[in-house]
């Protein structure tokens, strides 16, 4: 199935109409058409709008494929679970991954899966090890069998799900093509990445995000703190236009930029705001982009 096929498939699973579609997305009905059409692709900011507006991967939104499954079915998978029943402050380490996906959900476990269309011996190659250490749950994810990393990059999702109810402080480490944290509510998320493309749907609280990649990142809504740590790169971060923020650097040789509608533009940032977005490390850029209509 295509993207156009699917888009327009989940659309009216969805009971949405066209025009619905994109009032939501803020972009034109034209480009929905598009889309669905197969005249054209979104671009990843709206890949990623409409991954999270329907909880579709975005993996599974640009997987190419014919055949009789459901978009959210893989071939392969392995689901380990463990029960919470008090907040807990959660240490996980992932290695790499072609997607990787973090929400809360109203649940009392943590739910980690990974699912691939092609390593069919997935359950037996990959171990999840998840230890309860008092207020602490440790999270590991070990390759078995001679796997490399890069294997894993190239066909393995990671889709983890945590209680909302016992969220405390979040550390995770992961190397994927896509990172994607949503519906999440807790002081503080750190997160210790290698990937190009970072997707925030509603999350609150501080995120903090180490990598030294050029990155692109998503945020769907801005409810507290984004600290962006890099050295010599290169990142945009794009937020909904009515957002009200006040940008910080820090650290030596860093700016920050602003961008309207792929425009260059004078500062629009609002002093001493509660949500902040700030720019750490050493020698890196940052722009903070908004767009009126997305196409």
């Amino acid at each position: 199935m295509t993207f156009a096929e699917k888009l327009k498939s989940i659309r009216k699973q969805a009971g949405m109409s066209q025009e619905q579609l994109a009032e939501k997305l803020s972009v034109s009905r034209q480009a929905v058409t598009k889309w669905e059409t197969d005249a054209g692709i979104p671009d990843i900011e709206n890949i990623m709008a409409i991954s999270a507006l329907f909880d579709i991967s975005i993996d599974e939104l640009l997987s190419n494929e014919r055949g009789a499954k459901k978009p959210t079915d893989y071939l392969y998978e392995s689901i380990t679970e463990y029960d919470i029943d008090e907040p807990k402050r959660y240490d996980m380490k992932f290695g790499g991954a072609k997607q990787f996906q973090l929400s809360g959900y109203e649940g009392e476990k943590i739910r980690v899966r990974l699912a691939s269309n092609t390593f069919s011996t997935l359950q037996n190659d990959f171990k999840v090890k998840i230890d309860d250490i008092r207020k602490r749950i440790d999270v590991d994810v070990n390759r078995k069998n001679g796997v490399s990393e890069t294997t894993a990059k190239e066909a393995v999702s990671i889709f983890v799900q945590i209680p909302s109810p016992y969220v405390g402080k979040i550390e995770c480490a992961v190397n994927a093509e896509t990172v994607e944290i949503r519906s999440l509510e807790c002081d503080s998320i750190e997160l210790d990445v290698k990937t190009p493309y970072i997707a925030l749907a509603d999350v609150s609280g501080t995120v903090e995000v180490n990598c030294n990649l050029d990155m692109e990142i998503v945020c769907r809504s801005l409810n507290g703190e984004i600290a962006i740590n890099q050295v010599s790169a290169t990142s945009k971060i794009h937020v909904p236009e009515d957002t009200v923020f006040t940008a910080v650097t820090k650290g030596i040789g860093t700016s920050i930029s602003y961008e309207k509608d792929g425009r260059q533009t004078e500062r629009f940032d609002t002093p001493d705001a509660e949500n902040i977005i700030e720019l750490n490390g050493i020698k890196s850029e940052l722009v903070i982009s908004t767009d009126r209509e997305r196409s």
